[in-house]
């Protein structure tokens, strides 16, 4: 396959998944701000975590609840808004349009148009919810074409790899949004207040009740981390995603009948830091622990690249 075509599928497949990550991390920023008391300000942590914040503060520069979630959403100046994510991703999937079938291209197609409707004007509070759950329903429509009538082979491999790089991506996020960056004052780890922030977090990854049938139904903080990182049967764990990407780029390696550097930091990634307990994790610290792990997921992201030839 041409590194051009490997490069289009995989961005198109992280620039979808983008967009619903992107959804998920303000339901998760909105439901958390509802547990606290606090200011706008808590939307910079926020912008912080979806590395945006640098051209919201060199555009806006105060942060407000309304501005930060508009940025987000649909800023033409912020490429990483779900409007432009959703308008590489169209680009891209133009780009292999041979390689993807007429389902998958089609619903790419109108999942950018349905989103130009929904996010044409300024998303209002009431409206927020449902405009967040449009933007799920439409990737996720993209999802089902793409498990239904694609090919097993290097094309479908190249977009899986895209889509499970950036899911881990988020999931270490929206992780840290909760412990380190939205954390309430030390005296409210472990209340009412905590549990609640928590347990938001599983809802914004679509996994509280695939909590509740492993763990119980007290969103216990060390379990919670435990489900989303370590369980290998939770689809958005960091965990299943590592063997996602790790099983793909083996299947390419078996394809082309060559391994390369990115199988071993593929195979490195899984190992360093999902053969864990969780204690160790938080021994070590969590936030420095997903910090870490996006340093590493990032570089074996480039390394995809390099060895695959995305730009030739």
């Amino acid at each position: 396959m041409l590194g051009k075509t490997a490069g289009g599928l995989y961005w198109m497949s992280r620039y979808l998944e983008r967009a619903e990550n992107t959804a998920r991390l303000i339901d998760a920023g909105q439901r958390i701000a509802l547990t606290r008391a606090g200011s706008d300000e808590d939307w910079l942590s926020v912008l912080q975590t979806a590395a945006s914040s640098e051209g919201y503060l060199d555009k806006w520069g105060e942060v407000t609840r309304e501005q930060a979630i508009d940025w987000l959403l649909r800023d033409r100046d912020n490429p990483s808004s779900v409007l432009s994510v959703m308008e590489y991703a169209r680009s891209n999937a133009k780009l292999v349009r041979t390689a993807i079938t007429r389902e998958v291209w089609e619903s790419v197609n109108e999942t950018w148009l349905r989103l130009c409707d929904i996010l044409a004007r300024r998303v209002s509070e009431r409206d927020l919810p449902e405009a967040l759950m449009r933007i799920r329903q439409r990737t996720g429509l993209v999802r089902g074409a793409m498990h239904g009538t694609m090919l097993r082979n290097d094309i479908y491999d190249f977009a899986r790899i895209g889509t499970f790089a950036e899911r881990a991506d988020s999931t270490a996020r929206i992780l840290d949004v909760k412990y380190y960056v939205l954390l309430p004052s030390a005296s409210s780890v472990g209340s009412s207040l905590d549990n609640v922030q928590w347990e938001s977090i599983l809802r914004s990854v679509s996994a509280e009740g695939g909590f509740r049938m492993v763990h119980g139904h007290e969103p216990r903080p060390k379990a919670i981390v435990d489900f989303l990182v370590r369980d290998r049967r939770m689809p958005r764990s960091l965990a299943f995603c590592a063997g996602k990407i790790r099983d793909n780029l083996g299947y390419l390696a078996q394809d082309y009948d060559t391994r390369l550097p990115c199988h071993d930091k593929a195979e490195a990634l899984a190992m360093t830091y999902l053969g864990r307990s969780v204690d160790e994790i938080f021994d070590h610290g969590l936030h420095e622990f997903l910090q870490e792990f996006l340093g590493d997921l990032a570089a074996l992201g480039h390394q995809v690249e390099t060895d695959y030839r995305f730009t030739e």
